[in-house]
Protein backbone atom coordinates (compact mmCIF):
# COMPACT_ATOMS: atom_id res chain seq x y z
CA UNK A 1 0.00 0.00 0.00
CA UNK A 2 2.87 2.33 0.88
CA UNK A 3 4.18 2.24 -2.71
CA UNK A 4 0.85 1.85 -4.51
CA UNK A 5 1.13 5.22 -6.26
CA UNK A 6 4.72 4.68 -7.40
CA UNK A 7 3.84 4.21 -11.10
CA UNK A 8 1.73 7.37 -11.20
CA UNK A 9 4.40 9.40 -9.43
CA UNK A 10 7.14 8.08 -11.71
CA UNK A 11 5.03 9.16 -14.69
CA UNK A 12 4.81 12.67 -13.24
CA UNK A 13 8.57 13.12 -12.84
CA UNK A 14 9.23 14.08 -16.51
CA UNK A 15 6.59 16.81 -16.14
CA UNK A 16 8.33 18.09 -13.01
CA UNK A 17 11.59 18.16 -15.00
CA UNK A 18 9.91 20.11 -17.82
CA UNK A 19 8.55 22.67 -15.36
CA UNK A 20 11.97 23.09 -13.76
CA UNK A 21 13.54 23.68 -17.19
CA UNK A 22 10.83 26.23 -18.02
CA UNK A 23 11.44 28.11 -14.77
CA UNK A 24 15.21 28.11 -15.32
CA UNK A 25 14.71 29.34 -18.86
CA UNK A 26 12.37 32.11 -17.71
CA UNK A 27 15.00 33.47 -15.34
CA UNK A 28 17.52 34.14 -18.11
CA UNK A 29 15.44 34.47 -21.28
CA UNK A 30 13.88 37.64 -22.60
CA UNK A 31 11.96 35.84 -25.34
CA UNK A 32 8.44 35.66 -23.92
CA UNK A 33 7.04 33.93 -27.00
CA UNK A 34 9.38 30.94 -26.69
CA UNK A 35 8.58 30.74 -22.96
CA UNK A 36 4.86 30.61 -23.79
CA UNK A 37 5.46 27.87 -26.36
CA UNK A 38 7.44 25.86 -23.80
CA UNK A 39 4.76 26.22 -21.14
CA UNK A 40 2.04 25.20 -23.60
CA UNK A 41 4.04 22.07 -24.46
CA UNK A 42 4.24 21.20 -20.77
CA UNK A 43 0.50 21.79 -20.46
CA UNK A 44 -0.18 19.45 -23.39
CA UNK A 45 2.02 16.77 -21.77
CA UNK A 46 0.18 17.20 -18.47
CA UNK A 47 -3.24 16.96 -20.15
CA UNK A 48 -2.11 13.83 -22.03
CA UNK A 49 -0.90 12.32 -18.76
CA UNK A 50 -4.26 12.98 -17.10
CA UNK A 51 -6.17 11.46 -20.03
CA UNK A 52 -3.91 8.41 -19.91
CA UNK A 53 -4.82 7.97 -16.24
CA UNK A 54 -8.56 8.27 -16.94
CA UNK A 55 -9.07 11.91 -15.88
CA UNK A 56 -11.46 13.95 -18.02
CA UNK A 57 -12.57 17.55 -17.82
CA UNK A 58 -16.24 18.11 -16.93
CA UNK A 59 -18.07 20.02 -19.67
CA UNK A 60 -19.68 23.19 -18.36
CA UNK A 61 -19.60 26.44 -20.36
CA UNK A 62 -22.87 27.08 -22.18
CA UNK A 63 -24.59 24.01 -20.73
CA UNK A 64 -27.59 23.80 -18.41
CA UNK A 65 -26.57 23.75 -14.74
CA UNK A 66 -26.38 20.17 -13.39
CA UNK A 67 -25.89 19.85 -9.62
CA UNK A 68 -24.46 16.35 -10.12
CA UNK A 69 -21.35 17.74 -11.84
CA UNK A 70 -21.39 21.52 -11.26
CA UNK A 71 -21.18 23.71 -8.18
CA UNK A 72 -22.87 27.09 -8.52
CA UNK A 73 -20.70 29.83 -7.06
CA UNK A 74 -23.04 32.67 -7.98
CA UNK A 75 -25.78 33.79 -10.34
CA UNK A 76 -25.57 36.87 -12.50
CA UNK A 77 -28.24 38.72 -14.48
CA UNK A 78 -28.20 38.17 -18.26
CA UNK A 79 -30.04 40.01 -21.01
CA UNK A 80 -30.32 37.01 -23.31
CA UNK A 81 -33.21 34.71 -22.32
CA UNK A 82 -31.34 31.74 -23.83
CA UNK A 83 -28.59 32.13 -21.19
CA UNK A 84 -30.93 31.93 -18.20
CA UNK A 85 -30.21 28.75 -16.23
CA UNK A 86 -27.10 28.10 -18.26
CA UNK A 87 -23.47 28.27 -17.24
CA UNK A 88 -21.98 31.54 -18.46
CA UNK A 89 -18.57 31.32 -16.78
CA UNK A 90 -16.34 28.62 -15.30
CA UNK A 91 -14.38 29.75 -12.24
CA UNK A 92 -12.64 26.42 -11.72
CA UNK A 93 -12.73 23.43 -14.06
CA UNK A 94 -14.22 20.20 -12.83
CA UNK A 95 -12.75 16.76 -13.39
CA UNK A 96 -13.88 13.17 -13.29
CA UNK A 97 -11.87 10.00 -12.96
CA UNK A 98 -13.48 7.51 -15.30
CA UNK A 99 -17.15 8.10 -14.36
CA UNK A 100 -16.65 9.49 -10.84
CA UNK A 101 -16.57 13.24 -10.19
CA UNK A 102 -13.34 14.05 -8.36
CA UNK A 103 -13.83 17.83 -8.45
CA UNK A 104 -17.01 19.70 -9.27
CA UNK A 105 -16.81 22.51 -11.83
CA UNK A 106 -17.31 25.84 -10.04
CA UNK A 107 -19.55 27.92 -12.25
CA UNK A 108 -21.54 31.11 -12.67
CA UNK A 109 -25.15 30.72 -13.81
CA UNK A 110 -27.15 33.20 -15.84
CA UNK A 111 -30.29 34.50 -14.15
Amino acid sequence: IKYGTEDVLKSLLPLVDDFQRAIQSSESSTDIDSLRVGLKLVQVKLNDFLKEKGVQEVEALGLEFDADVHEAITKTPVNDEDLKGKIIDVIEKGYKLNDKIIRFAKVVIGE
